[in-house]
């Protein structure tokens, strides 16, 4: 069996502007997102499908709308970014993909185990589809960071009324690809200076006792969370286990997992590991924690891009560790070279309020940093310092002279903070002062919930930067039990020895 996925209104008509049912520009950020889950699936076999409005010139549905999607017009074909997917298209006239199209046929003729469904609008289109799907009995997945909508209230009305009402399972961001970083475990590590001191006094009883049997560790977690450090992890555990032929098992970075679901599993003679528990559930507890609440971030953000700004809240020691797991947990980039670099990315920065105190002017600081930055570095500049942010805005725009890529608002706490109507009034003036390609970032105490009141406001933000959440979220406390002792089944009382199955382990070493 395969799965169909349907590709709603992806269409210039909905996408570009100029057109008189133009999404807007929050909807434009899930084009990306469509394009890599469509690449995705087609790797996998599943069968694509284009649903596009496709309207005679007196459609009844001009009644309530304006008219849009003509057949044989621009707007009624799919954007240039999906063009050349290869996928079957399919004309509708009315909400649902199901409604005298040709689409019940065809999935009738390909029996799919489940349908993906994404586009535009969420709450009208995709919402009847997916309504229509889950009548004819269907399995439907919905990823959240693939759909999007005019109205940013009836986008989140739809998402929950699809998941609690009709059964859809909503699918969270597909993370980013993201090269495996190398790691090289300090000496300290090694040495076992910073594990617990009993393990390192049971490695030396066991040595002098004579005792090395082969025994199986399983970890898992107490609470459900994305999982990172396993990378880091695999590293460590390449580098001792060097006796007898030892079995590693492990879920994937960037993995779902849930409460006690086993996520790593080792089978080496117990000596060889038996110092670095601590350090391993060290590694997942943190870089988990941090992962998952970059996700909770994205999540909210339905599409948005967001950047991990948190490097300040955190040990030197640690920022890189702490924005690579954030960039795992989906953010975009983030602030420190450190974790840029673990992840394969490009650090992201702007301007700060220092430069623009010590220059006493923000247009004087964006243009000098214009000067004196490679080119690659995106000219963005902080308005919150001075001068009121939409004025700023503008003042900055036109002494760049239209090399102003992104403007940051930081407004404080002192001040009222960033505030949806602040972001409304510096798009319109930006607009009107024709710079309305230059995007909007806001930081400042952003978490899930601000990130939901800008977007249930309608606010335009381009991109959300997150400091502390990612950076002071707790730890995911992670378990390591022996579960098998030389082939036999043991454990501590309250666990159940043996081997747990998990049939989403993957042998890894």
């Amino acid at each position: 069996m395969t799965t169909a996925v349907l590709v709603i209104d992806m269409l210039r008509g909905f996408l570009e502007k100029g057109y008189p049912l133009y999404c807007g520009d929050l909807a434009r950020n899930i084009i990306p997102n469509v394009k890599r889950r469509l690449e995705q699936e087609l790797s996998r076999g599943s069968k694509v499908f284009f649903i596009c409005d496709n309207h005679t010139p007196d459609d009844a549905e001009f009644e309530m709308f304006p008219p849009h999607c003509i057949a044989g017009t621009a707007e009624a074909k799919v954007i240039p970014e999906l063009a050349a997917i290869p996928g079957e298209i399919i004309p509708k006239n009315r909400f649902s993909g199901f409604f005298e199209s040709a689409l019940e046929g065809e999935l009738k003729e390909i029996k799919p185990e489940k349908l993906i469904v994404c586009g535009v609008c969420t709450n009208i289109c995709v919402l009847h589809t997916v309504a229509d799907a889950r009548n004819r009995g269907y399995t439907v997945e919905v990823p959240t960071d693939c759909v999007a909508s005019m109205d940013q209230q009836a986008h989140r009305f739809a998402l929950e009324h699809m998941e609690k009402i009709l059964g859809a399972r909503l699918i969270p961001p597909m993370p980013l690809e993201i090269p495996r970083p190398q790691f090289a475990a300090a000496d300290s590590l090694l040495s076992g200076e910073t594990t617990d001191i009993y393990f390192v006094r049971t490695k030396e009883i066991l040595k002098r006792e004579g005792l090395n049997p082969i025994a199986t560790m399983e970890v898992f977690p107490q609470s459900e969370g994305i999982l990172c450090g396993m990378h880091e992890v695999l590293d460590l555990l390449s580098r001792v286990l060097t006796e007898g032929s030892p079995e590693v098992w492990a879920l994937s970075e960037g993995d779902s997992f849930q409460r006690k679901e086993v996520v790593l599993r080792i089978t080496a003679p117990y000596q060889s590991y038996a110092m670095y528990e601590t350090a391993y559930l060290g590694i997942l507890a943190h870089c988990s924690g941090w992962a998952t609440a970059a996700r909770e971030c994205v999540q909210a953000a339905q599409g948005i891009p967001v950047i991990s700004f948190g490097a300040r809240h955190v040990h030197p020691s640690v920022v890189g560790v702490m924005e690579y797991a954030a960039i795992v947990g989906g953010c975009e980039s983030c602030a420190s070279t450190a974790g840029a670099k673990l992840a394969g990315r490009e650090p992201m920065g702007t301007i700060p309020h220092a430069l623009i105190i010590v220059m006493g002017d923000t247009a004087k600081a964006t243009l000098a940093f214009d000067r004196h930055m490679p080119p690659e570095v995106p000219r963005i500049a902080l308005v919150d310092t001075f001068r009121d942010e939409p004025e700023e805005s503008i003042i900055v725009a036109r002494a760049m002279g239209g090399r102003l890529e992104g403007v940051r608002l930081d407004t404080p706490f002192e001040r009222g903070r960033v505030t949806a109507d602040l972001v409304k009034e510096t798009r319109a003036r930006l607009d009107l002062a024709g710079f309305k390609d230059v995007r909007i970032y806001v930081s400042g105490g952003i978490d899930p919930e601000r990130i939901r009141y800008f977007l249930d406001s309608g606010a335009p933000v381009d991109t959300f930067a997150v400091g502390s959440y990612i950076s002071d979220s707790k730890p995911i406390d992670f378990t390591a039990d022996l579960h098998e002792v030389e082939g036999k089944p043991i454990t501590k009382r309250g666990r159940i020895p043996g081997i747990t199955p998990n049939h989403r382990l993957k042998r890894v070493l």
